[in-house]
């Protein structure tokens, strides 16, 4: 088997493995939340004979471990079960959700990636000039502050100030893709400034590592220019440390906007969960949580992946 074939397997193999204890501690973890979804759904005036018949309709008055694996086995066959809390199959409320969040992500990533790559490597062709020092205190600042107060400044400023964008970005059933980008362009741009600085400031770090290198001291003997250097012989050295933030950034992007969809009404899985979890309503957020652990999960194994295809001694343990 080829060494490449053989890791992945092995890497799947982990990745599953990892997934399963994940699943474990999502399902613990719900357990131990406050309230009860017959009670929710119910009333407090609810007599306790009708909220126990309510749990064994339900199938909440099993053992929890039955539950786990009842519910386990169902995940394996893609099969989520029903929601609890409207009677719908989870699988389609997830698939509307999941492919706003798809969409969310896509436009941010298209918006974020070049940007930091172009950013990154002006930094360090142009390191210790003013435009360098600008580009780092502007990413520390972006880093520095949580999602919710990028967006909320947005919020203050594009949309209720200044009335560029809508502050609410559901853009319904039916929209074109002009309508999308622009409802979606403040939840959009907040991902923006939060990624975009880890993955510059990377880049400006990966290219300067290598600048103090042998063969880049050759080839400014030889009189190649600054930008050449840095793009002809440096960067194909640091696409893999590259490729590895970037793809790290994409999973946070995916899995990691439960904030920005919440702060601006964005109808995706992040908010699904959200709501999910004020309903009480335990197979959905379960479903939620395990596909942003799986989307994680193989978004680590491709990264991993490209870092060796661009740097083959990866593969080695020496």
């Amino acid at each position: 088997m080829h060494p490449l074939l053989r890791m992945t397997v092995q890497r799947l193999a982990f990745g599953l493995l990892t997934l399963f204890a994940i699943s474990l501690f999502i399902f613990l973890a719900i357990e131990l939340l406050p309230g009860d979804l017959t009670e929710e759904i119910l009333g407090q005036s609810a007599t306790p004979e009708t909220v126990a018949a309510f749990r064994r309709e339900l199938g909440l008055d099993q053992p929890a471990h039955l539950r786990y694996l009842d519910w386990l086995g169902g995940a394996l066959t893609g099969d989520f079960g029903t929601s609890l809390a409207n009677g719908r199959e989870i699988g389609e409320l997830l698939a509307a959700r999941f492919g706003n969040t798809l969409f969310l992500a896509a436009y941010a990533a298209a918006i974020s990636v070049p940007l930091a790559l172009f950013l990154g490597l002006l930094a360090a062709l142009y390191r210790g000039s003013w435009f360098d020092r600008f580009v780092n205190v502007a990413t520390l600042s972006s880093i520095s502050f949580p999602e919710y107060f990028v967006a909320y400044i947005l919020l203050l400023f594009l949309s209720v100030k200044w009335g560029l964008f809508p502050s609410i970005a559901d853009f319904g059933s039916g929209a074109d893709l002009g309508t999308m980008l622009y409802r979606t362009f403040l939840p959009a741009l907040t991902l923006v400034l939060v990624v975009t600085a880890h993955m510059m400031r990377m880049t400006r770090a990966a290219i300067i590592n290598l600048l103090a290198q042998p063969y880049i001291e050759m080839a400014r003997l030889k009189g190649a220019s600054p930008a050449r250097v840095i793009l002809r012989h440096a960067l194909p050295n640091a696409l893999s440390p590259i490729i590895n933030v970037v793809a790290l950034n994409l999973a946070y992007l995916i899995t990691g906007v439960v904030i920005v969809e919440v702060v601006f009404v964005f109808p995706g899985l992040g908010q699904l969960m959200v709501d999910s979890v004020a309903k009480r309503d335990i197979p959905v957020v379960q479903a939620a949580c395990l596909i942003f652990a799986g989307i994680y999960i193989l978004l680590n194994l491709a990264a991993d992946l490209l870092a060796i295809a661009t740097n083959p001694r990866l593969m080695h343990g020496k």
